[in-house]
């Protein structure tokens, strides 16, 4: 991707990344391509090198983490797991200041998860026939914080909280270490403050392997959850395939945002958001679509300026690189675009964002209003950050306390309700060829008589 800007139709050299387009004028097939997000898990040899590592761990458990962890990481130690002393440290390691919003956050996403907690159901579909439905912590899960060019603490809060207030009874923890051995402190500290207790110092796809597999030190779990880079979410998709793997939270590419705004935007908070997303990554993606051409140069000189004050600011830039604003007629196209891109968060800069709600279907997490940034559900609004991607907000949601729940359904018949339902069962048995469904009914029927 050129770092150009195209401006109704207009080349204009200089500017910085991203590139504005006149939506209105472009069929669908061509918004869809311009719009398209840079490829992923695509590369052959990623799914291969994924495989075997896959395989290592499988055959080789403890000794071949530590073997990655010194090809990978650079870190050369035998104790994978984070003992008290570390955790200890790690504490002493932060500021007052840091470990009082670590608290902050960890008790707004509580406090708003705890809400979240599924009740049970019981109802009497008809005299003599009760059905209920029961919901239980999944037993073992696997939770997965990045580390890569910045380590996430935000991460290790937004999977540990939810999987602590669900109840699951087994709760690890995956990090990747640092050259001397050691996770990160804020990690550390977020993760036990949220109610981790099992913390491993492996990265990667090895880390995914251990978990669902299981190796000497880290033990087998259920479901695995967590955002990480293209290997991550390859091994992910591997396990989650595999009937002796795990299953996973959702599938993820890098992040994203979509910024829709009218003429009464704020350029300089429309642009800090756009690159609060760019910085994550090259291969993020940011989309501003606005009713207002004036907005959108404002927007791009806006970028320009900050981009210089950013200390990640080639990374961003080469994100802009593959991002686009998109200038269309109507608030109505403005929305059709967004819910056709289902983007992971989505941010509404108009005169009356909440007016906008009831048409807004596809969108992993939502901002409203000037005064919300993006960066506040990333940290400690509450809600959680860990959000489909790559448009799979069509189909999936955001993490919550009922994805580390499962639910089972009960029902019991007296011998009224049998007598109640015995001919529909029978005549529907019948329907389907299936004799002894319909004699575990009528058996019973007549031994009672």
């Amino acid at each position: 991707c050129k770092f150009v800007a195209r401006i109704a139709g207009r080349e204009d050299a200089g500017l910085l990344g991203i590139r504005i387009h006149n939506g209105s004028r472009l069929a669908a097939a061509e918004r869809d391509a311009l719009l398209q997000r840079p490829a992923v898990t695509g590369d052959a040899a990623i799914r291969t090198g994924t495989t075997a590592i896959i395989e290592t761990v499988r055959r080789d458990g403890d000794a071949a983490l530590r073997q990655f962890n010194q090809k990978f990481d650079g870190a050369a130690f035998n104790e994978l797991r984070v003992g008290q002393d570390e955790i200890d440290h790690a504490q002493d390691a932060l500021s007052p200041e840091q470990l009082a919003a670590i608290d902050l956050a960890i008790d707004n996403v509580r406090r708003f998860h705890r809400a979240q907690m599924p009740s049970s159901i019981r109802v009497e579909t008809m005299p003599g026939v009760v059905c209920e439905r029961h919901s239980h912590p999944i037993d073992a899960v696997g939770l997965y914080v990045p580390a890569g060019t910045a380590p996430l603490p935000s991460a290790a809060i937004m999977l540990a909280v939810p999987a602590d207030i669900a109840g699951c009874p087994v709760q690890i923890l995956c990090t990747p270490p640092r050259p001397d051995g050691t996770a990160d402190p804020a990690v550390i500290v977020a993760a036990t403050r949220a109610g981790v207790r099992d913390i491993f110092k492996v990265g990667g796809a090895q880390a995914i392997a251990a978990m669902a597999y299981g190796t000497e030190s880290i033990p087998r779990v259920c479901k695995i959850f967590g955002p990480g880079n293209a290997w991550v979410t390859c091994a992910k998709t591997l396990v989650s395939g595999d009937p002796s793997g795990a299953a996973i939270d959702m599938p993820a590419g890098p992040s994203e945002v979509l910024v829709l705004a009218d003429g009464s935007a704020n350029a300089e908070f429309v642009a800090s958001d756009l690159l609060s997303q760019a910085e994550h990554g090259t291969d993020s993606q940011v989309i501003l679509v606005t009713t207002s051409a004036q907005l959108a140069a404002k927007v791009v000189t806006e970028i320009d300026e900050q981009l210089k004050t950013l200390s990640r600011a080639d990374i961003a830039a080469e994100a802009l690189g593959c991002s686009r604003i998109l200038v269309v007629d109507s608030i109505e196209e403005a929305i059709a675009v967004s819910n056709d891109y289902a983007p992971e968060h989505l941010i509404l800069q108009v005169a009356e964002p909440r007016s906008l709600l009831p048409q807004l279907r596809n969108a992993g997490s939502i901002f409203l209003g000037e005064w919300t940034p993006e960066s506040v559900g990333d940290y400690c609004s509450g809600t959680n950050h860990v959000l489909p991607t790559y448009g799979f907000a069509r189909t999936y949601s955001g993490l919550g306390v009922d994805q580390f729940m499962r639910q089972m359904t009960v029902q019991e018949l007296s011998r009224e309700g049998l007598e109640n339902l015995g001919d529909a069962v029978v005549s529907l048995a019948g329907l389907e060829g299936l004799d002894a469904h319909a004699a575990a009914v009528t058996r019973r029927l007549k031994a009672r008589s």
